[in-house]
């Protein structure tokens, strides 16, 4: 190709490496020829800039000065880029078209399409923006409705308004839904959806949200779904807490032995939720604790979720148990998933301490080989068998189970409840219960490892032949006498919760709380039936507690209180080990002198993490050789009678100044104890209701338990 030299200008070109000072040379310049237009493009497919030397070269073999070369090279660079620059352009305007027909077939297809659920047209674009506001009207209403229906829930939990209230309220906010179109109480689950609303707005679901559920008014399939949803939800929280120490739990004292309790900040940062009761006299408890059960994973958790099993692995701390309902019995091999709703009391050391109900989801589930956790969530606590006296919330609690080898197992508890019960209990164990956590995971760890030591005991093949004794000869009459021990201490502990208790002051007896008595008609099978007194009173004593327990359950010792040895001594007859301990026992004890009705005493003493115990009743020597033979005791009566000792006590110098302990109580330092006696009498045979006779009973009875502390106090001095 020929370039005329002087053709283009460089200020024509603009490119910036033209020199414009060399405008007015270039309109003399000649055509190139075909020879030299060939030599320097060759040249340019390897140079696009030249140098001077270079151009100097090329104007020597084509014939031209250097600026004519010089400018040769600006120019063809100018066309070259230039033609680059058209070509691209035509392939932009080609692209462009192409994406702007595409765009229009797209619109034609978007206006033949119809809607997948009514077959009709798209919704129309000038309708889009009044849509979109009453969208957004409608969403503000419902979240108006679903504030008030959780502030609702909050007030009614939290016994702020009465049920009728609450229903009356709700109706209000269901109608105001039927206005809008949105007949939420047309549907099964009207709470359910509302909650579901409520979680779309305020975010998820929270526990508090979960545990709100009123399930009295929804069938057994959305029973099973809200239990489900509750369990699942409080398992995950209960992991959390069994498996972290720090940051959720703090060393429970100053030497690190295992027991902690919750730290409130850092546990409300991942688990917020609300109190459930308000007021100066709620109280939180929280703790965990761990130790070696020796007891099978999959024995355990069967009687975990035997509400029978688990009142009789608990009986100084569950008085009450009942399955209220199974929404799944779980696997055959490992109760994988089972889930019930259960009601349980609990009761400890004295009628001077309230009685805590609950009513629970218990969800037992397999997380692991050989692992087992067992939650419980309280439910709303307005389901039938609780009472309005003491206020009880179960926050996620239970126990991760871990199998050990040779039939034991790991057991890691934690036990966080809400009470409202401050009120009602004496202040004295007020103070003893919530300083030491007597309802606390250490306690359940410590029964469960005592009642299977008792277990174990149970099942021996033979007899140790340390109680060899030629009473009890077979193994059959030894585990027959054991479930008599049995029956006897959980009637006992039953006993102590004294429901309709009457509160009688006693000047002659320097009592914690004075004398309470109560009086029930008695059908219960195993027991007396009739009309049956039972009485108790509490005292302090300046003494360690394992020394009255050792003086209590001494059989020589029993000439210098009872009244059943009719002052002669005791001999025991029969005794059998109950564990390592050698004060958990079971006797026989007779008088050294025989009496006329020929009858034995049944007595069973024992030392747990909440107290000591010795329990007795009296009782025929027929019906004693039934049991000792070896046949069921189940339905044999008895009645029995005991004393709790409570070693943790530490009541205040006001408590003391003030009266309330006591003469005994005075200089008695950290050092002294609570003592706690219990009778139950009977006495009528009918279920009449002589006003007369009752009081008189009452009185004979008071007489008794004061002449019996009174010889206790003696013979301690």
């Amino acid at each position: 190709m020929n370039f005329s030299i002087g053709g283009m200008s460089a200020a024509e070109s603009g490119d910036e490496d033209i020199d414009n000072s060399q405008n007015d040379t270039r309109g003399s310049y000649k055509r190139l020829t075909s020879t030299q237009s060939t030599i320097l493009e060759n040249f340019m497919k390897e140079c696009h800039h030249p140098d001077d030397a270079q151009r100097r070269q090329l104007a020597e073999e084509v014939g031209l000065e250097p600026k004519q070369i010089k400018f040769w090279f600006q120019n063809k660079r100018t066309l070259m880029k230039n033609q680059h620059e058209r070509e691209n352009n035509t392939t932009l305007r080609m692209e462009n078209e192409r994406i702007h027909n595409e765009n229009l077939l797209i619109k034609e297809a978007l206006k033949a399409t119809i809607c997948s659920t009514c077959g009709g047209p798209p919704f129309p674009k000038e309708e889009h923006e009044h849509f979109m506001r009453n969208m957004k009207q409608e969403n503000a209403e419902l979240k108006l409705e679903c504030d008030k229906v959780a502030n609702l829930i909050a007030n009614y939990m939290e016994k702020k308004i009465s049920l009728p209230e609450f229903e009356q309220a709700l109706a209000t906010v269901k109608s105001f839904s039927r206005d809008r179109d949105l007949d939420l109480s047309q549907t099964p689950t009207a709470y359910e959806t509302l909650r579901h609303v409520h979680v779309h707005v305020h975010g998820n679901l929270t526990m508090r949200e979960a545990m709100l559920v009123n399930i009295s008014e929804q069938n057994h399939d959305e029973q099973k779904r809200t239990m489900s949803r509750i369990a699942t939800i409080a398992m995950e929280e209960l992991a959390r807490l069994v498996r972290v120490n720090e940051p959720f739990w703090v060393s429970a004292t100053h030497v690190h032995d295992g027991r902690f309790t919750l730290d409130r900040e850092s546990y409300e940062q991942v688990f917020p939720k609300d109190n459930h009761f308000q007021g100066a006299n709620v109280c939180e408890e929280s703790s965990k604790f761990s130790g070696v059960v020796k007891l099978s994973a999959l024995h355990l958790v069967d009687m975990f979720l035997d509400s029978v099993k688990w009142k009789n692995l608990f009986p100084t701390i569950i008085t009450k148990a009942e399955t209220v309902k199974v929404f799944e019995t779980g696997s055959t091999e490992n109760r994988d998933g089972a889930l019930l709703l259960m009601y349980e009391q609990m009761h400890i050391l004295s009628p001077l301490v309230r009685p805590r109900e609950f009513n629970i989801i218990r969800y037992c589930k397999q997380v692991d080989a050989g692992v087992w956790m067992i939650t419980d969530m309280s439910i709303d606590s307005s389901q039938p068998n609780t009472t309005p006296l003491c206020q009880s919330w179960k926050h996620p609690s239970g126990c991760i189970i871990r199998e050990l080898p040779h039939g034991a197992c790991l057991v890691t508890w934690v036990e966080h409840v809400e009470v409202e019960d401050k009120i009602h209990t004496h202040p004295v164990y007020r103070h003893v219960i919530s300083n030491f956590n007597l309802y606390g995971a250490e306690s359940w760890i410590k029964e469960l490892q005592r009642m299977c030591e008792r277990s174990l005991s149970f099942y021996v093949e033979t007899i140790p032949n340390q109680e060899t004794s030629g009473v009890i000869t077979s193994i059959d009459g030894r585990k027959s006498v054991m479930k008599f021990a049995h029956r006897m201490v959980k009637m006992f502990c039953e006993s102590l919760t004294m429901t309709g208790q009457l509160e009688f002051q006693d000047v002659t007896l320097d009592s914690i709380g004075g004398v309470r008595v109560s009086i029930r008609k008695n059908n219960i099978f195993g027991q007396p039936k009739g009309t049956v007194v039972v009485a108790a009173t509490t005292i302090w004593l300046p003494l360690p507690a394992q020394k009255i327990f050792e003086f209590l359950r001494d059989p020589t010792n029993r000439s210098k209180w009872d009244v059943l040895s009719f002052g002669n001594s005791m001999i025991e007859i029969a005794h059998i080990f109950n564990g390592p301990y050698p004060g958990n026992c079971i006797s026989i004890l007779q008088p050294s002198i025989p009496t006329e009705d020929q009858r034995v005493i049944l007595q069973e003493s024992f030392t747990s993490s909440v107290g000591s115990y010795v329990i007795f009743a009296p009782t025929d020597r027929t019906s004693m050789n039934i049991a000792i033979r070896g046949d069921e005791s189940k339905g044999l009566e008895i009645l029995p009678t005991g004393f709790v000792v409570c070693s943790k006590s530490r009541p205040s110098a006001a408590f003391e100044a003030s009266g309330n302990i006591g003469r005994v109580g005075v200089g008695g330092g950290d050092a002294g104890s609570l003592l706690t006696l219990a009778f139950q009498i009977l006495i009528s045979s009918s279920n009449g209701t002589d006003t007369q006779q009752h009081m008189e009973s009452m009185a004979a009875v008071n007489s008794l338990l004061a002449g019996t502390i009174r010889k206790v106090q003696e013979a301690l001095k």
